[in-house]
């Protein structure tokens, strides 16, 4: 009993010295190693850094260690520019790990360390579930087998396997709470949404589950922890944009507004402020959907103007990114389109606001640019086909100062709509007015002078204007209802 109560004794004081300890020591030993320089490196996001460098003696011992600890995540050992293996990197940071080169992972021993322990036991187990799982995803994936009783059969023994690979992550995350291990764990459970309710009259809410779904897409997975962005798949970002992207309708405000909400979940930790602002300002930088770069101009107006970022970012590039935002408030959706009056190819003044049709193209072109050369023709064809269809104008802008090139183009393309040179202009030049980083440019202005479309292809114009018009259909017989007293 006395020799017990030593032991305890003894393995407390260990710990609390541990504890005590500042900065880093991981002890490594790898059996079949030796006289070289081993690295260490981190994940971040979807890169990669070396973070400490180490040299290898002759029985395969070598420390990486430092006097700041390191931030948590997920790091590996790096031997001639190749990852050798991976491991967490916790609360604990002084802890040791022995393996051989012969397998890293099945002959791996930690010692110091509880995370890393359950982390390569993770990865053992996880190697025997795929071993009993492979022969039922055989059978699964055999187009040639008709035994539909033996595929039910595999998906039933795969369910079994996926439920056993649960239950030893759960046994983690109930048992080891703290642990880095155990917080990846949770970071990948899925939200399970209940039934909907049914109301008072016997109808059911169809849009429950789906804001059930939205409300606690976050639940398991700590926004605020940065842990979560050294990972070796970049799941933090994957987990924004998937929320940003298929949870809210794609309107620069909405999507603003989720995004403030999640920012004031991760404010309380300088690491994940910068990476979530930062990933959701280069998601809109040049987005899929157009019209919404505008929450490239919120984000960095709010956060990026007002000096939130300034803990971090480099003058220089904040300048940049501030450039870049006046440039695309020159084009956002809804905007009065400034009017342009230039010199047309007889040195007349020809003004884009006396255009009266129900649309002005505005087609920002460089004569001697090849895809201007290719696309000119293809709008050629659609004004000649589809001007009366869409009561359409075409204000051509060329961005040479020379009148003989953009006379030799009219020719050349055959245009018949408006063209003038933006050199010679009475309102300022084309590129303070409108944003225009590459040719050809085409914004779309409806009658009211307002931008309602922006750098569409000429492929894309018919079946804009198409779905356009149908839209405003019923808003136009709205407006024009009269008013019942």
């Amino acid at each position: 009993m006395r020799l017990i109560t030593l032991a305890t004794l003894l393995i407390a004081a260990q710990t609390a010295i541990a504890q005590n300890q500042t900065g880093y020591k991981i002890d490594f030993t790898v059996k079949g190693l030796k006289d070289t320089v081993a690295f260490l490196g981190f994940y971040y996001g979807e890169q990669t850094f070396l973070k400490d460098t180490a040299r290898v003696n002759g029985q395969g011992a070598f420390t990486f260690d430092g006097k700041k600890p390191l931030a948590q995540g997920v790091y590996f050992m790096v031997l001639d520019k190749t990852r050798m293996v991976d491991f967490v990197v916790g609360h604990d940071q002084f802890f040791t790990l022995e393996t051989s080169t012969d397998d890293y992972v099945k002959n791996m021993k930690v010692t110091g360390d509880d995370d890393n322990r359950l982390f390569f036991e993770n990865m053992l187990f996880n190697m025997e579930r795929n071993s009993e799982a492979e022969p039922w995803l055989k059978i699964l994936q055999d187009s040639t087998l008709k035994d539909e009783a033996k595929k039910t059969a595999a998906r039933e023994e795969l369910k079994k396997i996926n439920e056993k690979v649960l239950a030893f992550q759960n046994g983690v995350i109930e048992k080891y709470p703290q642990t880095l291990t155990a917080r990846i764990f949770k970071a990948g459970k899925q939200i399970e949404v209940p039934d909907p309710p049914t109301r008072a009259d016997g109808t059911i809410d169809s849009t429950f589950q789906f804001r059930y779904y939205r409300d606690h897409y976050f639940d398991y997975f700590d926004l605020a922890d940065d842990a979560l962005i050294r990972l070796p798949k970049p799941i933090y970002t994957e987990k924004l944009k998937d929320y940003l992207d298929r949870l809210f309708l794609q309107d620069p405000d909405t999507l603003m507004k989720a995004i403030t909400a999640l920012v004031d979940k991760v404010k309380k930790n300088q690491e994940t402020f910068k990476y979530l602002v930062w990933n959701c300002i280069l998601h809109y930088q040049t987005p899929k959907i157009m019209g919404l770069d505008e929450v490239y101009i919120k984000l960095f107006d709010r956060y990026f103007a007002t000096g939130e970022m300034d803990f971090w970012l480099d003058k220089k590039i904040r300048q940049n990114m501030k450039d870049y935002a006046d440039k695309l408030r020159l084009a956002t959706l809804g905007r009065t389109a400034p009017n342009l009056i230039m010199q047309d190819a007889s040195l007349q003044p020809r003004s884009m606001y006396d255009i009266k049709k129900r649309y002005t193209i505005l087609w920002i072109f460089d004569p001697g640019c090849g895809h201007c050369r290719e696309e000119t023709p293809k709008l050629v064809n659609f004004y000649n086909a589809n001007k009366d269809r869409f009561s359409v104008e075409v204000y051509a802008v060329s961005t040479d100062t020379s009148l003989q090139k953009m006379r030799d183009f009219i020719k050349e393309m055959k245009t018949t709509w408006i063209t003038v040179n933006g050199p010679r202009t009475y309102v300022g030049t084309y590129n303070k007015l409108y944003y225009a980083d590459t040719t050809p440019t085409m914004y779309i202005i409806d009658d009211r002078k307002k931008i309602i479309a922006k750098k569409l292809a000429v492929d894309q114009l018919e079946d804009f204007l198409t779905r356009y018009e149908k839209f405003q259909r019923p808003k136009t017989a709205e407006a024009k209802a009269p008013v019942r007293q």
